[in-house]
């Protein structure tokens, strides 16, 4: 497994849906906007789980860099992911 730096990695996946997940459990999957010099993250098309269970489509979301326990590219696109 190669290990990528955040900036490089962050700037491969801009464009494409993405997985966030929280320190506290919730996620969001969404197309990754733009990511600022802090590593603040904006998302589109957002939609939010927690525990596994889809809770509800949120459209545009900003998220604070020190909130993020882990970023991925979702790699399906399909709501059947999480649910």
């Amino acid at each position: 497994m190669d290990m990528l730096t955040p900036k490089p990695f962050l700037s491969s996946i801009t464009g494409k849906k993405v997985i966030v997940k929280l320190k506290w459990g919730m996620e969001y999957k969404g197309y990754l906007v733009a990511v600022d010099r802090y590593m603040n993250l904006q998302l589109h098309s957002t939609d939010e789980y927690i525990d596994n269970c889809f809770t509800g489509s949120l459209g545009e979301v900003l998220i604070r860099c020190n909130n993020v326990l882990y970023i991925r590219e979702c790699e399906d696109d399909s709501k059947t992911d999480m649910d």
